[in-house]
């Protein structure tokens, strides 16, 4: 369609590893056999991963600052570290390193600073680097952490978002306490509708605000105010007069969790301007070189549980916006000007896989053979990011089912060229799992459906192999050809496994999205189903070595699986909605889910939301099922695997709960809890698996 779209993928053909397409990736998605100890990867293996993101070209297009990050064994967290590329000498050195945290880079508009956060003092706050000395000033002395930092024109001043709590009135004092005495702890009083976050527990009231600092440290200035979150990413007007944000400034924002519109504050006079307006969100602004449009997405409402976002350009001086996406039924995410603002680059979610595109103000769209992918270590999920320079150079992180995120640099009639191999040293000796792509039809109505079929290293197709079926979360998510630890150490254990994007998944467009609205889970059973069978008609399954885990929706699909048929020899349903009364009324965002979800709140449609649950059919299980889920847990509580647990228990079905200490709904963000969600898998179809072999 465009100009990189042939010329990129004959590029990527001549074998730099950069996948272009299913065939290039085919070819290469198989590691050398090996025959020495530690050929097969590994549990421990995942503290040695490394991976790249937050790409950032410095304004000149000479050098590329990433975030390079790593698991530290000691303290089990990922470390952070800034790292810079040279394009012109490719020297590779650190920037920034060490045991703190550095991340979220910015260059300033000339490019002789460099912004970043870091917790050097403790508590995240803003830095700036001067490139050229290597000095470094701590510029700010935050409560809170800063956030979508943005350099003003001039290079003067730095905008940020930054979490501002509300003083809240106490409804009741208590009396004087005696001295010394000790009581209990005061009573917490909450009267927001969200009241708690997964990740972040139980909630501080109060709003995030814009601010501004000097770029060379002083008072940060409060430019929003009231009880409205105000989002990012944050643009400065041509002038360094105005900052554009969004937000919805409506009374009753609480209760329009799909609201949002385009916003301008001048700095001088704090007058707060409505750029946008309509039923649904506008979001994601960025200015053009000129200053004199805003490029943002968004779509209007349709009360549907899925939406592709679209790019619009808003004409500054007339206040009039364009579609410039036009009909692509895709989704699009991140948005970035060329140099030259003559196209509006952005990411796009195209089976199972990120892409980059750019559209044009006059809405020309081009799509390129560029893949991102890479920044999720645990299952295969699209993900990536990327940033355009001078002369539309494109970095970004691109994907590889055979290891994690790598930078690699695209530049128009030029080779694409890897810039980094940052896990080379760990898995370029190691045998890892073949990663296929695999199409079949459903059951229920001839769909297609697209899958990936991961097989054993030392793979023999003569010899019959246990498989596990592993299901995506979401439900509006797309797995793809991307690196998963996860799925590798299935693999290295010696099962066949196959991860799929059944209706309901993102990347196949709006219509195949929402062809579970009103109805999930539902006839996305039939499309897996039919990719079990699929597999089995390869001939080196054991049809009764049969085994299916998922995660969140991917938890939801594992229990009404066996709900609906006994062909799995065991189960892990891992941190589900089994009740979606329950749930609707104590997951984080639970007005969501009942708004976008159902046709109406739970105490009016109960009989659908029993229909959709799988604690409806808990009656017909017999096969033995695991539930793993992290206890501190609030977008699908422990209480729902509570009430699994207990039916099972009560109907004498072979059960275990497996409860995750501390952790929210990412069970495996931790590498010793991947490490243990994996081993806990394992070990419960090992009691059910029958070697044949």
């Amino acid at each position: 369609m465009g100009m990189w779209s042939d010329g990129m993928s004959k590029v990527c053909r001549k074998g730099w590893g950069l996948l272009a397409g299913a065939g290039a990736l085919l070819a290469v998605a198989t590691a050398p056999a090996l025959a020495v100890e530690g050929a097969h990867f590994e549990a421990l293996d995942v503290f040695e991963l490394e991976y790249a993101t937050e790409p950032a070209i410095s304004p000149d297009g000479d050098s590329v600052v990433y975030v390079r990050n790593s698991n530290d064994i000691m303290t089990d967290k990922v470390r952070k570290n800034l790292w810079l590329l040279n394009l012109e000498s490719n020297s590779h050195k650190p920037l920034l390193s060490g045991r703190d945290n550095y991340s979220s880079p910015v260059w300033s508009p000339d490019g002789d600073r460099l912004a970043y956060l870091s917790n050097e003092e403790g508590s995240t706050q803003l830095y700036v680097r001067w490139m050229k000395s290597g000095e470094t000033a701590l510029i700010s002395q935050l409560p809170k952490t800063p956030k979508a930092m943005r350099w003003s024109p001039d290079g003067r001043w730095l905008a940020f978002l930054m979490f501002v709590p509300v003083d809240d009135t106490p409804l009741a004092s208590m009396p004087p306490k005696p001295k010394g005495a000790e009581w209990s702890a005061e009573v917490k009083q909450i009267d927001s509708l969200v009241y708690r976050s997964d990740g972040s527990g139980y909630l501080e009231k109060g709003s995030k605000q814009v601010f501004v600092i000097p770029a060379e440290g002083g008072t940060p200035r409060q430019l929003t105010s009231g009880y409205f979150d105000h989002d990012g990413p944050l643009s400065w007007s041509a002038d360094g007069q105005h900052v554009f944000f969004s937000t919805n400034r409506d009374p009753e924002w609480e209760y329009q969790p799909q609201e949002s519109d385009i916003y301008s504050i001048s700095i001088l006079s704090g007058e707060l301007k409505q750029l946008t307006r309509r039923v649904g969100p506008d979001e994601a602004a960025v200015i053009s070189p000129d200053g004199r449009y805003l490029a943002y997405v968004g779509h209007d409402q349709r009360m549907t549980g899925y939406n592709n976002n679209r790019v619009y350009v808003l004409e500054l001086k007339s206040g009039e916006s364009t579609l410039v996406s036009g009909d692509f039924d895709r989704d699009i995410g991140s948005l970035r000007w060329s140099a030259d603002g003559r196209r509006i680059w952005f990411s796009y979610e195209d089976e199972g896989t990120l892409r980059l595109g750019f559209a044009t103000r006059q809405g020309e769209l081009s799509e390129t053979s560029i893949r991102l992918g890479g920044t999720t270590l645990g299952r295969p999920y699209a993900s990536g990011a990327f940033d355009v320079g001078p002369h539309d150079k494109v970095v970004y992180t691109h994907a590889d089912p055979l290891k994690p995120a790598d930078l690699a640099l695209g530049v128009p009639s030029k080779t694409v060229q890897a810039l980094t191999a940052l896990n080379e040293d760990l898995l370029g000796h190691k045998q890892l799992g073949k990663v296929e792509a695999l199409k079949w039809q459903s059951s229920h109505d001839g769909q297609e459906i697209e899958g990936w079929l991961v097989t054993p290293p030392d793979f023999d197709a003569t010899k019959k192999y246990p498989f596990i079926l592993e299901i995506h979360g979401g439900p509006h998510a797309a797995y793809g050809p991307n690196f998963s630890a996860e799925v590798q150490l299935y693999a290295a254990a010696g099962y066949v496994v196959l991860y799929a994007n059944p209706r309901g998944s993102t990347s196949y467009g709006d219509d195949f999205a929402n062809a579970i609205h009103l109805a999930y889970p539902g006839y996305d059973y039939d499309d897996l189903m039919s990719g079990v069978d699929a597999v089995l008609a390869k001939g080196f399954v054991d049809e009764t070595q049969l085994f299916v885990t998922g995660g969140s929706g991917g938890g939801v699909l594992t229990a009404w699986i066996v709900g609906k048929t006994d062909r799995f020899a065991a189960a892990v349903v891992a941190k589900p909605v089994i009740n979606w009364v329950s749930f609707a009324l104590t997951a984080d965002y639970a007005l969501y889910f009942s708004k976008f979800w159902f046709d109406g709140p739970a105490w009016e449609k109960t009989e659908d939301y029993w229909a959709r649950s799988p604690l409806s059919l808990v009656g017909n299980v017999t096969t033995p099922t695991m539930l793993l889920t992290g206890e501190a847990d609030y977008r699908t509580p422990i209480s729902e695997s509570e009430q699994y647990y207990q039916a099972l228990k009560q109907r004498q079905v072979d059960t275990m709960m497996i409860r995750v200490p501390g952790s929210p709904h990412g069970i495996a963000a931790r590498p010793s809890r991947l490490i243990a969600k994996v081993n806990n898998i394992l070990a419960w179809f090992e009691r059910y698996r029958v070697k044949t072999n």
